[in-house]
């Protein structure tokens, strides 16, 4: 009896604290910009969790198998991880809010790369593969967090918000690969390989930002937004047409954000996972590797702000054929390149991370125009499924055609495939002006 007086209490305080937000538009902004601010946060130290695995991933399982055809497995493992993870978060965070999800994910993450620091000292790969699929949690999650801040916004500030949260993913993911150096020093000071002293940087990254998630970001922003569309919906009638007209636009929406950002993560992973092997085989050193690796992630994430801009101003259609012709040009410097030309290949990567931000912003963007936070959660995290899974299947196979073939062929191929987004626009644009997608712009 006890028991049941405590839970109708603590009910009965969340919905007078939702009521609070539903009643105040000016506290409800309020507590959108704190969500915000705890989001970058969380992501500062997600981008140095992110960077680490990114930056030595290959050549520390080039240097555990002593073969490059594998190279792009620890990559293919990593994203993998994340397709699993991206799954189970999007759930977690849809029955219980972004908190628990969120956290989570960032904590399995931190625990994943403290297992691959094991499987580096004692040499066992096959703990090393099994720590990797476990941190992709951490990149899952990193991704995932865009979406908390999107979940309080309207429909003007949907850009914006992601861009925000993106653009704070930088700070950590820029000083994670050129602190390589450092942290090989510091492993091996403590009889840990070189290789592994980023996770050891990942997992502290990863374990405080999950923490951080779970202390500060309370009250849940999806549970306030579901609770205000409930409210919403009880309150206006709608016909039975018009929910269903707008639940066919919503899955075309749906569809065309998730295609956008498959395609640019595939051509992002490949090229990037096997650029480090390049790299090593024209003679650079690791921290030339980590300089050309933080400006690819700098150029993935720092442009966010302008990007969220130009998303809500121009619409996401053009901001989608930006992001094709952006990888295209990646694609091409980095075949055309010089292997031994630090300069060049700083130009390719950050052209290719900025193709890939061109595109994850504007594609998220859809897919928050196009879900209601009563099923938001579940359908973003199977959106990034999918997003994952590109991402190892370009991880995995990079390492074999650049292997079979040349790093040259794979740039190119790359580049060409980013091509697609353009008769996936043309779609787009075809189904809007007959009328059948909602909002693109």
């Amino acid at each position: 009896m006890s028991k049941n007086k405590n839970e109708l209490a603590t009910s009965e305080n969340q919905s007078t604290m939702i009521q609070k937000y539903i009643d105040s538009p000016k506290k409800l902004q309020a507590l959108y910009r704190r969500t915000l601010w705890i989001v970058v946060i969380s992501q500062i130290f997600g981008g140095a969790g992110l960077a680490a695995g990114i930056t030595v991933g290959a050549l520390l399982a080039q240097d555990m198998l002593g073969t490059d055809s594998f190279a792009g497995v620890p990559i293919a493992l990593l994203t993998l991880g994340s397709a699993g993870a991206a799954f189970i978060v999007g759930r977690l965070s849809q029955r219980f809010g972004r908190r628990l999800g969120l956290a989570t994910g960032f904590l399995a993450g931190g625990l994943g790369a403290i297992g691959v620091v094991i499987a580096a000292i004692s040499d066992n790969i096959f703990l090393l593969f099994a720590s990797l699929l476990v941190y992709g949690a951490g990149s899952a999650t990193n991704l995932q967090a865009r979406y908390a801040g999107t979940d309080l916004a309207n429909s003007k500030q949907r850009g914006t918000a992601i861009s925000i949260a993106m653009v704070s993913t930088t700070f950590g993911a820029f000083a994670g690969p050129n602190l390589v150096g450092v942290m090989g020093k510091f492993a091996t000071s403590i009889g840990v390989p070189a290789l592994a002293g980023p996770f050891i940087l990942g997992s502290a990254a990863y374990l405080t930002a999950g923490l951080v998630l779970l202390i500060l970001l309370k009250p849940d922003p999806l549970i306030i937004s579901k609770a205000i569309i409930k409210l919403q919906e009880e309150s206006t009638s709608k016909s039975l047409d018009t929910n269903s007209n707008m639940a066919i636009a919503n899955q075309r929406g749906v569809f065309l954000g998730a295609t956008v950002m498959v395609i640019t993560q595939i051509v992002m992973v490949a090229i990037m996972t096997m650029t480090p092997v390049h790299m090593m085989h024209h003679g650079h050193h690791i921290n030339d590797i980590g300089m050309v690796i933080g400006f690819h992630i700098a150029s993935m994430y720092l442009p966010s702000l302008l990007t969220g801009y130009l998303v809500d101003k121009f619409g996401r259609v053009v901001m989608t054929i930006a992001s094709g012709a952006t990888l295209m040009a990646a694609g091409i410097v980095s075949a055309v390149a010089p292997g031994d030309s630090l300069v060049v290949l700083i130009i390719a990567l950050s052209l290719l991370g900025l193709g890939w931000n061109l595109g994850m912003i504007s594609s998220t963007a859809l897919i928050v125009d196009s879900t209601l936070p009563l099923t938001r959660a579940k359908t973003q995290g199977t959106v990034d499924v999918l997003v994952a899974l590109a991402g190892a299947a370009g991880g995995g196979l990079s390492g074999m055609v650049a292997a079979h073939t040349s790093y040259a062929t794979l740039s190119l191929a790359g580049g060409f495939l980013s091509l697609l987004l353009i008769p996936v626009v043309i779609w787009s644009m075809n189904e809007k002006s007959s009328g059948k997608i909602a909002r693109m712009n």
